[in-house]
């Protein structure tokens, strides 16, 4: 189960994990729309001074829940000027503000850039991303042809990972592998 925090971003301090990003204004006095990246979304509130890739400091001093997400009060902003100009702004926390993950959890940051091999301990390619769409958790795999695939982020499919190691293990299907099968759509 992915807990908490995005992949860092390329440009960030790699001791920075992404936990949120504002969206822009809600109302006329300040309030501004949050996205909040954690597993306990709520919890983005609790975790103190937030910070942003130029260098400043949030702090969160209330939130409710709106149906994109939440309408956050923050520290220094109260007019809707102000608030627009927080739209897009991500979000980071020191690696060291979060909390430890249990055995079976991990934070999204920790699966990008784990080589993927398979469960004969073959070298298949890298973990790229990790995505979610709505349906569950997606690792993105560059293979080593350059090809991209995507594997559901699940027990079935992802049966080992091993941080120390930086390494994760996918049971792929054959025909995914395989480069000489049709492309989709060809039914020659």
């Amino acid at each position: 189960m992915l807990v908490s925090g995005k992949p860092r971003v390329p440009g960030v301090r790699q001791d920075l994990i992404l936990v949120g990003a504002f969206a822009g204004p809600v109302g006329l006095k300040g309030e501004v729309r949050l996205a909040s990246f954690t597993a306990d979304r709520g919890a983005i509130a609790g975790y103190g001074l937030l910070l942003a890739e130029d260098g400043r400091q949030f702090e969160i001093l209330s939130l409710r829940p709106n149906s994109k997400g939440f309408a956050a009060r923050v520290k220094d902003i109260d007019t809707r000027e102000a608030a627009e100009s927080l739209a897009r702004v991500a979000l980071y926390l020191p690696r060291s503000a979060l909390p430890p993950t249990e055995a079976e959890d991990f934070y999204v940051a920790d699966l990008v850039g784990l080589e993927a091999l398979s469960p004969n301990s073959e070298p298949l390619g890298t973990v790229v991303a990790v995505q979610n769409f709505g349906a569950g958790d997606i690792l993105e795999l560059r293979l080593l042809d350059g090809r991209t695939i995507f594997v559901p982020f699940t027990r079935a499919a992802v049966p080992g990972v091993h941080l120390a190691d930086r390494q994760v293990v996918v049971a792929l299907p054959k025909e995914l592998l395989d480069d000489t099968a049709p492309p989709e759509g060809d039914v020659s």
